[in-house]
């Protein structure tokens, strides 16, 4: 399944390196050759990419791909909800260390717990 955010990760690397294979895209992503594969082909037959071989390479399986108009658009918009999705992850990890932080608060209330001026910010 290509999900909005390793749509945006490869399209960045793309952007990035047009000349990256998909074993080195693969490596940077974490994800199986098989599924680097696999999105780089959904991605070709979405219009958003398009893979052309190298003209001058000794070894013709190299392929350069380069983004689509239609490509560089999506890469705007998986780029607004990627930034979208990353704030509401950090407002919510926000919300939890401050629940964690008044749980100790009550916690030194009552027993003899850790100054949480100690506890690390970050």
């Amino acid at each position: 399944m290509l999900t909005d955010e390793l749509r945006y990760k490869i399209i960045r690397l793309l952007q990035a390196d047009p000349h990256i294979s998909q074993r080195g895209l693969a490596k940077e992503l974490g994800i199986s050759l098989g599924r680097a594969n696999y999105c780089l082909r959904a991605l070709v037959q979405k219009g958003l990419i398009k893979a052309g071989n190298f003209h001058h390479a000794k070894d013709r399986r190299g392929y350069v791909y380069m983004l689509t108009p239609r490509g560089i658009e999506e890469k705007a918009k998986a780029t607004v909800r990627f930034l979208q999705h990353k704030m509401e992850e950090n407002q919510a990890i926000l919300a939890e260390i401050e629940q964690l932080r008044g749980e100790l608060a009550e916690m030194a209330d009552h027993q003899h717990v850790p100054d949480i001026g100690r506890v690390s910010q970050g």
